[in-house]
């Protein structure tokens, strides 16, 4: 299993440090989100000061981006980080995307997987001189000149995942990606019952092997130095999982439990704005399905049962001793 963890990205200066520091601990890499900052920066400056940490946008919005702006910015991170980088992409919803980034929206999934194919075919313009010619309805690339050209990378492409949450998008991961990142807000029983049977298919119609095939995520992971670090955390995945739960494109996970009255209660009081109570209304056993809890120096055996077996890479916080990290990996 992989130990990635986050890093700080508000302040580029301290990226370097922070990525050394990570590869020193023994995490097996490094991830950036899009929330506040460009996902793709930080991990320039992390390229510069590591040898062998695995570099992953997790995620970059995909639609706010042009496939070839993308495949650009991967092509010069694979070649920055030794062959370590991975393109995490993910959708975004549609008031995002309309409205924070001012681009149209249309059926997720479809796009997503035309995005990905474009950027393959952008890739293979560039590394095999295959004339660039990806016609699809949303996406149409047909001009690549010597002059716009990067130059050729020595080993492996970029990996690509996507972040899924429904059967649809599961579908785009498993045949045209290299792995899917899972959402949080999954349980063990709607991961083995649900998402896994859906990811085989998707792997099985393109006769993939599941071995060639990364899955991320997946749950919360509650842990710390110490008790108090444990319960701090716990009541703030608490508050997730009734956010989360208050939007009904969640709901299939409740509904794997028999909580479909949850769902709409808390979609009910989401709509009158009634937030801190929703929080009230997730049991810590509702809250316990979502997560493996315990501090740094019982964490282990939960994180086993909890992910051990489908789950290939997991996120742990940046203070995790070393010996855990190594414990995790073997």
């Amino acid at each position: 299993m992989k130990v990635n963890t986050g890093i700080p990205v508000q302040d580029l200066k301290a990226v370097g440090a922070a990525a050394q520091a990570a590869e020193a601990t023994g995490f097996s890499g490094i991830s950036t989100q899009e929330n506040r900052q460009d996902p793709f920066l930080p991990l320039a400056v992390a390229a510069a000061h590591t040898e062998d940490l695995e570099l992953r946008t997790s995620i970059a919005i995909a639609f706010a981006r042009s496939p070839m702006v993308a495949a650009n910015m991967s092509w010069d991170l694979q070649r920055a980080s030794n062959g370590n980088f991975t393109l995490g992409l993910g959708s975004q919803v549609k008031g995002h995307n309309v409205r924070r980034f001012s681009v149209p929206w249309s059926a997720p999934a479809p796009r997503m997987r035309e995005y990905v194919q474009a950027i393959r075919a952008i890739w293979d313009c560039w590394k095999n001189g295959t004339p660039l010619d990806y016609q699809g309805e949303h996406y149409q690339f047909s001009l690549m000149t010597p002059n716009f050209t990067p130059e050729p990378l020595d080993g492996e492409l970029p990996k690509i995942q996507i972040a899924a949450v429904g059967p649809a998008m599961m579908k785009v991961a498993a045949e045209e990606c290299d792995g899917v990142m899972l959402h949080a807000f999954c349980t063990r029983k709607y991961l083995d019952e649900v998402i896994l049977p859906k990811l085989q298919q998707g792997l099985n119609a393109k006769g993939k092997a599941r071995t060639d095939f990364e899955i991320s995520g997946g749950g919360f992971i509650v842990t710390g130095k110490d008790d108090e670090a444990v319960d701090k955390m716990f009541e703030w995945v608490r508050m997730r999982v009734g956010f989360y739960g208050s939007t009904p494109s969640y709901w299939p996970v409740f509904e794997a439990h028999g909580w479909q009255d949850l769902g709409q209660k808390l979609n009910d009081m989401s709509k009158k704005g009634q937030w801190q109570d929703m929080t009230k209304e997730i049991s810590d056993d509702v809250v316990r399905e979502f997560c493996a809890v315990g501090r740094f120096d019982e964490i282990e055996k939960e994180i086993s049962r909890r992910f051990a077996g489908p789950i290939d890479v997991i996120s742990m916080p940046s203070d995790t001793p070393s010996d855990l990290i190594m414990a995790l990996k073997q």
